[in-house]
């Protein structure tokens, strides 16, 4: 799956990073992207700048909630993946992935930044956040 066309906005708002959180941003968008397409019932996403960082939102099937890329506070050097902070999701998160992953509060999850980050168990993240409405009931993890 080849992610859309990186809009300008979003590449501005990725380059005040250091390169390499630059690179595993754009290897975050790329899963979010290829995660979206592979999920029945996602649909298309919008991408969007939410409090100057890149955001996507599926707006056409509701089916989630928004997920933000950026850095945390507690750990700038670090690329975070944001979730509203009213959902059960990083506590789900820290509860299957607590090896894999730093978290912030109820708000973000924390990628290391040494090698390749944990692929699978982010795409099954990005899944329950893409699919949040649909599954908030059972608060699960689901493989594709």
């Amino acid at each position: 799956m080849t992610s859309p066309a990186l809009p300008a906005v979003i590449a501005a708002a990725v380059s005040r990073y250091p390169a390499p959180v630059q690179a595993q941003l754009f290897q975050i968008r790329d899963l979010i992207f290829a995660v979206a397409t592979e999920t029945d019932g996602v649909g298309p996403l919008t991408e969007m700048l939410k409090w100057g960082e890149p955001a996507y939102l599926t707006d056409v099937s509701r089916s989630g909630t928004t997920i933000r890329l950026g850095v945390s506070r507690s750990a700038p050097d670090h690329c975070a993946v944001f979730v509203n902070c009213q959902t059960s999701l990083i506590g789900t998160f820290r509860a299957h992935f607590a090896d894999d992953f730093a978290f912030e509060g109820n708000r973000a999850l924390i990628i290391p930044n040494a090698g390749d980050f944990p692929r699978e168990p982010l795409a099954l993240c990005l899944r329950a956040a893409l699919t949040y409405h649909r599954q908030k009931t059972s608060h699960k993890i689901h493989p594709a």
